[in-house]
């Protein structure tokens, strides 16, 4: 198989370059080694900055999102005994929308294959080769037999465990990690939310959010031992733990369990994004705790910037934008885990956390519940920086 760009991954980074790439009139192909249906079932976060919301409509995927998400204008801090109301439409102009990522990669799944897009799924024994030449190939088996694409560039947009990051040669990258000592224990049930805009907790028993994906749907999370065994939270447990940390200020709807998960937390960024032709994008190059709500939207970011830099590649061949691309995005990247960094520190409780601690972190939250300049610093970094 020949096409100018061949990305490795289906999920939102590799489906939007390639939505991205067809607006402009490049060709791509699309492998990756889960089925449809688990891509499309696979349920992650949901929020999305307006910059990026704005986008999926401008970019003609965004017409479910409209009819179906939910805008919220801000978010609720809940400590000491009371709800603290940060208002983004009032302190920044804009908001956030609530659309499940798995919805998002259902639309643009249907538009790439209404656009003629080849998505290969369940493919297996997936590698690149001549990357840091001029015509790098990605190999690999489907249907039981061996494939080949030949192309211009790849985009690597498989994820934190896929391939195309570990086929940088020995010595290109620098990584950097920091794993939190605790993660979220996550449930996605049916009932009514327990707010129409999410509740971030503090709270002596440890962090907890309040999230919804619906009207009737709700996520929530309890801040939990990085290696919790899921089967010592029953349901009544898990309920009266989330009601417990909402310190009176709310009381939840209890309904059915539709999943119980533990989810780690870490933060990681791979230095450079790229090499030769091969580029990353999304998680492969960089994960940040989900705190900030920042995967998805650092995903399209990447993938916006990439799309631009070689659409002018094909349109004039200047190569200014793809040697940028890594310093481009890492801008951003940085400023997205400094955020996550700090919301992750100001509300969940670390083990080795002292008394001072807690008191500082008390007075912090205070500070950005009563100061309309720390009020606005949030909102900016939470509803999305300006796209450069």
């Amino acid at each position: 198989m020949r096409t100018k760009v061949g990305i490795v991954g289906a999920g939102p980074a590799g489906l939007m370059l390639s939505h991205l790439l067809h607006l402009a009139g490049i060709d791509s192909i699309i492998i990756e080694n889960r089925t449809r249906a688990y891509c499309e079932a696979r349920v992650r976060a949901g929020l999305i900055e307006q910059w990026a919301a704005d986008m999926l409509v401008e970019t003609g995927v965004g017409a479910r999102m409209q009819r179906e998400s939910l805008r919220h204008n801000g978010i609720h801090l809940a400590f000491g005994g009371a709800l603290h109301h940060i208002d983004f439409v009032q302190l920044v102009g804009k908001h956030v929308t609530i659309y499940g990522q798995q919805e998002v990669v259902k639309d643009l799944i249907a538009r790439r294959l209404a656009d003629g897009t080849p998505i290969l799924f369940d493919v297996e024994d997936t590698r690149v080769e001549g990357i840091g030449g001029t015509s790098p190939k990605i190999h690999f088996r489907h249907d039981g037999k061996p494939q080949t694409i030949d192309c211009d560039f790849i985009g690597g947009c498989d994820g934190f465990h896929g391939i195309c990051r570990p086929s940088m040669p020995a010595g290109v990258l620098t990584e950097y990690e920091r794993v939190y000592p605790f993660g979220w224990l996550g449930i996605l049930a049916q009932a009514k939310p327990v707010s129409d805009e999410l509740i971030y907790c503090y709270h002596p028993r440890g962090f907890a959010l309040f999230s919804m994906r619906s009207p009737t749907i709700v996520r929530y999370y309890l801040q939990c031992a990085p290696d919790e065994d899921v089967t010592q939270w029953p349901a009544e447990k898990i309920w009266d733990e989330l009601e417990a940390r909402l310190g009176g200020t709310r009381v939840p709807e209890r309904g059915p369990l539709l999943e119980t998960i533990v989810a780690p937390m870490r933060s990681f960024v791979a230095e450079p994004m790229q090499h030769g032709r091969l580029f990353l994008a999304g998680d492969s190059a960089h994960i940040v705790p989900p705190t900030g709500a920042k995967g998805m939207n650092l995903a399209f970011a990447d993938t916006r910037v990439l799309a631009r830099a070689i659409e002018a590649f094909y349109r004039s061949g200047a190569t200014a934008a793809l040697e940028s691309y890594s310093q481009t995005c890492l801008r951003r990247v940085w400023k997205a885990q400094r955020f996550s960094w700090w919301m992750t520190s100001l509300l969940h409780l670390f083990p080795d956390a002292t008394p001072f601690d807690r008191r500082r972190q008390l007075a912090e939250l205070d500070y950005v519940a009563s100061s309309e300049a720390a009020a606005k610093s949030l909102a900016e970094n939470y509803v999305g920086l300006p796209i450069e």
